[in-house]
């Protein structure tokens, strides 16, 4: 077992918020302009929240271009090609020696506690469990191992999670469990994922404006 103290590389593995290329699922009833609207603003509570809690490295791992909706304080560096089991290997990739742990753009009720988490206790993984049976969070103490552990685990699937968790066991690595958290996928997911967000988040504001509009 690896006992780790130091504060974490903090990965976030996101898409461009462009019209018609994020968000789908929210489409209809939102537009494609207003589903790449939430997005951003998911993504831009996200990379806010990361910036509240110690870290050895703040990375973005894009597919697209930075906009005005990136702050000081992260690295960029382009995703790998390839299925999200490759993607998310190669993320890892990019981390240097220390604990890393990578999450995606869909969960903009994340809060710095949650992300302090990560990084003691003596664990080797930390596995952050979606409602939907996926995965939003994945911290490894030796980065270096997340290729074998999850290159193959079959993406976008009921039993997605399971599968990375069982890896995570199986490869002999003690597991922290962090909170099960809803990913923003469809518009009711939207919908119970803004009322959890913290005060001053943005993406409860989108959403909330266009209800407003909808009226």
């Amino acid at each position: 077992m690896t006992t780790v103290t130091a504060a974490p590389t903090l990965l976030i593995i996101a898409k461009e918020p462009v019209p018609g290329r994020v968000k789908t699922r929210l489409t209809p009833p939102y537009t494609p302009h207003e589903a790449s609207a939430l997005a951003e603003a998911a993504l831009a509570d996200t990379l806010r929240t990361a910036l509240r809690v110690p870290a050895r490295r703040r990375v973005l791992v894009l597919d697209g271009t930075p906009g005005p909706w990136l702050p000081p304080g992260f690295d960029v560096v382009p995703q790998v090609a390839g299925g999200l089991d490759e993607r998310i290997a190669g993320a890892f990739a990019v981390c240097d020696d220390g604990p890393a742990l990578l999450v995606g753009m869909d969960t903009p009720q994340l809060t710095a506690d949650t992300l302090a988490l990560v990084g003691g206790g003596g664990h080797d993984a930390w596995f952050g469990p979606a409602v939907d049976g996926g995965f939003w969070a994945l911290g490894l103490a030796d980065p270096s191992q997340a290729g074998p552990l999850v290159r193959g685990v079959p993406m976008s699937a009921d039993r997605t999670g399971a599968i990375q968790r069982r890896r995570l066991v199986e490869a002999g690595l003690t597991v922290r469990d962090l909170p099960l958290l809803r990913d923003v996928d469809t518009a009711s997911d939207a919908a119970s994922v803004a009322r959890l967000c913290p005060s001053g988040s943005a993406f409860a504001t989108v959403l909330h404006s266009l209800a407003e509009v909808a009226r």
